[in-house]
């Protein structure tokens, strides 16, 4: 038992490795990409529509490489930190973040469709709706982290 948890263990702190480039410009760019996908992130929070998590999982990804520092504040970020956590460990997306992606992509599309979207562009609505089942079917193929056991 004490084996499992060790390699569980050990796993997770190399998920969290942080190993920057060597080169100075390639970390810059690093840098570059991982402060744009936070901006997108962030754009995100009040635009319906815009994913964050994965903008940030995206960021943790460049920080990864870039800077140590910003990869930490990533992860304890008290909202999106468990997710990309959960993403970097387990490559899994927790339950809870699933369903309300999924139930916000739909609520949004649906708008779009049936009202957002004049009826004269109708290639316009049945793109929105190809992007958003395309959306769909690629988040729910996805893995859900495994409900967690009662500790004994």
């Amino acid at each position: 038992m004490q084996s499992v948890y060790k390699e569980e263990s050990r796993e997770r702190s190399e998920a969290h490795e942080v190993q920057p480039s060597r080169s100075r410009l390639v970390r810059g760019l690093w840098l570059l990409l991982g402060l744009a996908c936070v901006a997108l992130a962030a754009i995100g929070v009040v635009l319906p529509g815009l994913p964050t998590t994965p903008f940030l999982i995206l960021a943790a990804a460049c920080f990864l490489r870039s800077s140590r520092r910003l990869y930490d504040r990533v992860l304890a970020n008290p909202t999106f930190g468990p997710a990309v956590r959960a993403w970097r460990e387990t490559g899994t997306i927790p339950a809870a973040t699933k369903w309300t992606a999924l139930g916000t992509m739909t609520f949004f599309v649906g708008f779009a469709v049936l009202w957002a979207i004049p009826s004269e562009w109708p290639w316009v609505r049945w793109g929105v709706l190809a992007a958003g089942l395309v959306g769909a079917l690629y988040l729910t193929s996805l893995p859900t982290t495994p409900p967690r056991a009662p500790d004994a």
